[in-house]
């Protein structure tokens, strides 16, 4: 009939307009959600939380020298075990200024020391280089891989004392809860709540020098040292964590910080081939922390 076939024509011209109308609203809905995944890089201000959080639990991590300045015959091996004091985080500082504002304090204190293995070898004409590892060993939800490498050189000034200096680099990764932990995941309040443990990296990246003096007493048995430096810092901090509904937090903070340092510390050496080095490392803008470090020649 005449009539039918204009009629069908406009169902399917209705048909393929509802199914366009319900695809981009289909779209519309979903951007939000997908949006939300990416959140932008964020620059906080040195003065910010965020970047003095970051600095003060960069200190432990810093390949500081933890040793009196000493001329060794080339060949000699030195294996140390050094623990380093991890600084208390305050809960004012924990809580994002710029970055996440009003999120809550993050969980920043995980560990009280950090301990590290390293190897120091003597070379030519007063050079030393040295390296120091974190494995990537779990302890309290804490998993690291740092890597320190440092180069030194050291001149006698008189029979009895001895000037060093030295430059040195810290790079990897410290992984751990910090933006939303198994205990913020079951309170009610918290941007965290029945959502996924984070998994949060922050990555210490530093470059340092430093130049130290040390004199030997009591036969050489006892060593004490003092010296300064500068690091200059650039860390990174990603957040990775999933809430409720299955929004992705992947927050990006980066800081370029730059720190004037200072440490004094002595070793003894009961024997020879054995020695035991305490130390305080001071930074003016952030606090003091202690190491402890117990070496041992191996030749």
């Amino acid at each position: 009939m005449p009539g039918v076939a204009p009629r069908r024509a406009t169902r399917r011209g209705t048909t393929r307009v509802l199914r366009t109308a319900g695809l981009l609203a289909a779209g519309l809905l979903a951007a939000p959600a997908r949006g939300a995944l990416a959140q932008p890089d964020c620059f906080p201000p040195a003065n910010s939380n965020e970047a003095r959080t970051m600095a003060l639990v960069s200190m432990p991590i810093a390949f500081s020298a933890l040793q009196a300045p000493e001329l060794l015959a080339p060949g000699t091996v030195r294996v140390t075990l050094e623990t380093s004091q991890v600084p208390h985080v305050s809960t004012s500082m924990a809580t994002a200024s710029t970055c996440r504002p009003g999120k809550g304090p993050e969980n920043a204190n995980l560990l009280a020391v950090i301990p590290r293995p390293r190897v120091l070898i003597a070379l030519p004409y007063g050079l030393a280089a040295e390296g120091g590892w974190i494995p990537p060993v779990r302890v309290d939800d804490v998993r690291s891989n740092v890597l320190g490498l440092a180069l030194s050189w050291s001149h006698p000034l008189t029979s009895a004392t001895v000037v060093r200096v030295r430059a040195s680099g810290t790079k990897g990764w410290v992984e751990a809860p910090i933006t939303c932990d198994e205990e913020r995941l079951q309170e009610p309040e918290s941007e965290c709540y029945q959502g996924t443990q984070s998994t949060d990296r922050l990555h210490p990246n530093m470059l340092g020098a430093d130049a130290a003096v040390g004199w030997s007493t009591y036969e050489g048995r006892l060593r004490p040292y003092a010296g300064a430096g500068y690091n200059h810092l650039r860390p990174r901090f990603h957040v990775d964590f999933t809430n409720r509904v299955g929004t992705v937090d992947n927050t990006r903070v980066s800081v370029n910080l730059n720190r004037f340092v200072a440490y004094a510390g002595a070793d003894w050496r009961p024997l020879r081939s054995v020695a035991v080095v305490g130390e305080a490392y001071a930074s003016a803008s952030d606090g003091v922390i202690a190491r402890l470090g117990v070496s041992y020649v191996v030749r």
